[in-house]
């Protein structure tokens, strides 16, 4: 079971919400071309107009509330939410966990 308490926390922050839900939404194959569906951080920061370091950040807190995996491929990261994680969370928003 996830830790709800850091997934809220991590989603509580503006542009870790607005990363997370990029990520998210690039991640399926609904109006997003390939490419766009494994945005790197250096890719995620030019859209967000950040600087690497901070988007590194966000999404290492992303990472470390289980929202989002990462995969190192080459000298870039890509990112995906995690389907269980969601369904985590749909699941606790019907009120059918805890």
């Amino acid at each position: 079971m996830a830790d709800l308490s850091k997934i809220f926390k991590a989603l509580g922050d503006p542009t870790r919400f607005a990363i997370f839900e990029l990520v998210r939404d690039c991640g399926s194959s609904e109006g997003c071309s390939e490419e766009e569906a494994s945005d790197s951080l250096s890719q995620i920061a030019e859209r967000f107009h950040l600087s690497l370091s901070t988007v590194s950040h966000h999404v290492k807190e992303l990472r470390n509330s289980g929202l989002i995996t990462c995969e190192k491929r080459g000298q870039r990261l890509f990112c995906w939410v995690d389907p269980d994680v969601l369904r985590e969370l749909e699941q606790y928003a019907k009120g059918e966990t805890r």
